[in-house]
């Protein structure tokens, strides 16, 4: 039995930023245990799919595990003896450890509803699912319903129509992108996804898959019935995608003493789980919101990072400590950019918080000049204390490295008086007009009516 002093399930980017960290210390050996042939850059799935990139493109090199001295396990951990500190994999072999760190991940879930396991219903989130998907669209799939109109169901739904296939997509909310932004700030964007041929049904629920042994029909509760079948004597072509939620894969800890709730791994701000030298980062974790401090969903690989350098400093006796998930995200819907992080107005509210909200609306550019692009700002705070709670940006350029900003803000428990007093730059091709900007802007406008 070969034994190491950290031992990691997972090889995704919690696992692979908790490896890497350790690696600075040569004295510390790591064996880091993954089942998938390659990690994956699983958000890049989408442009695979519509033929922008090539599948290897997404393959993460593995000597970001090898090149810091760790060993590179290439098999499936099926059991975990918490009390003689072993993992078992399938292949038979055991591993010895002083300390584990979990980073098992998540996966797709789907509902439980009549025909859920018909052939033709999917997920996109693994190697294995991106290769079938491409491979029903050489076959020629003319039909998909995507379910889910979160960022990925977006996404997909988008590079699906933009190899051909006639799309549906599926929402039980009122609104698409529900965890990124407020209604307000993602109408524009719904506009442009019906305008380019994607069928949308808000306020709606797949309540049951009928066929043989192949989906071929949706039922929708409004009563609609979504039909895949071709010309009698054709072969069905249409899939089914669900992209509603995920689950942290944690199933081989479930008759253990390890401490699991409905959301994964309970960890506290150290990424230590209630068993002494058991640690767990990234998607199979719960943990709590850096704004309100409740259990909330943060199933994001930027979630997952942060943990793995928490873990890794602790593990190495640096005092570390993780404070929630603030959940900065951001999408691209044809030539639209939309971002958002903390809460939403509607996820504020229902926190018991008494909301706030303001805007701010500029250019890209100096407006003067050739090029310049709408950006918009809305801005979520609470009315008593005035910290910043949460931002939301549209635009039709990248709004990454604004909605960072506002993630940064919202770690440091911002004030309204203080981003009203955010110092910026400005350049005629970079910024609109010194005198103005747009967060500034969002904020003044709420300080104006908080008088």
């Amino acid at each position: 039995m070969k034994k190491f002093d950290v031992l990691v399930i997972g090889g995704g980017p919690g696992g692979i930023t908790v490896t890497r960290n350790l690696g600075r210390r040569k004295d510390i050996s790591v064996g880091v245990i993954r089942p998938e042939d390659h990690s994956m850059i699983y958000c890049a799935i989408p442009y695979v799919i519509e033929g922008l990139i090539s599948i290897e493109k997404t393959f993460k090199s593995d000597g970001l595990v090898t090149d810091v001295g760790a060993e590179l396990i290439r098999d499936k951990a099926v059991k975990v003896d918490f009390d003689n500190k072993q993992v078992a994999v399938e292949k038979g072999d055991i591993y010895g450890y002083d300390k584990l760190v979990i980073a098992t991940g998540s996966e797709p879930a789907f509902p439980n509803i009549p025909g859920i396991s018909l052939s033709g219903v999917f997920a996109v989130k693994t190697e294995n699912d991106l290769k079938i998907t491409i491979e029903l669209k050489e076959k020629g799939l003319k039909k998909a319903v995507v379910v889910g109109a979160g960022a990925i169901g977006v996404e997909l739904a988008q590079a699906l129509r933009g190899v051909g296939v006639s799309v549906d997509l599926i929402d039980i909310a009122d609104q698409i992108l529900r965890s990124m932004a407020d209604g307000d700030m993602t109408a524009e964007v719904q506009g442009r996804i019906i305008d380019n041929g994607i069928r949308m049904f808000l306020n709606t629920q797949v309540t049951q898959l009928k066929g043989d042994k192949t989906v071929q029909e949706v039922v929708l509760n409004n009563g609609e019935v979504i039909k895949f079948a071709g010309k009698e004597g054709e072969p069905v072509k249409g899939a089914v995608f669900f992209a509603i939620t995920m689950k942290p894969v944690i199933d081989i800890f479930r008759e253990t003493a390890l401490d699991i709730e409905k959301g994964g791994i309970v960890v506290n701000g150290r990424m230590e789980t209630n068993i002494p030298n058991i640690y767990a980062v990234g998607d199979c974790v719960q943990f709590v919101s850096g704004i309100t401090g409740a259990v909330i969903s943060g199933k994001l690989a930027t979630n997952a990072v942060p943990m793995g350098k928490v873990a890794a400093r602790n593990i190495m006796g640096i005092d570390s400590e993780y404070r929630g998930y603030f959940n900065g995200a951001a999408t691209k819907v044809y030539d639209l950019f939309i971002g958002g992080t903390g809460l939403t107005e509607k996820m504020a509210l229902q926190s018991g918080y008494d909301v706030i909200a303001g805007y701010g609306a500029t250019t890209t550019i100096f407006p003067i000049l050739p090029g310049a692009k709408k950006v918009k700002v809305k801005l979520i705070a609470d009315r008593k204390t005035h910290r910043l709670l949460g931002g939301q940006i549209l635009s039709e350029e990248p709004v990454g490295a604004k909605i960072d900003l506002l993630t940064f803000a919202l770690q440091k428990e911002t004030l309204l008086e203080e981003l009203s007093m955010l110092s910026y730059s400005a350049q005629p091709y970079q910024s609109f007009y010194p005198a103005q900007n747009a967060v500034v802007m969002a904020a003044d406008e709420i300080l104006a009516a908080l008088k």
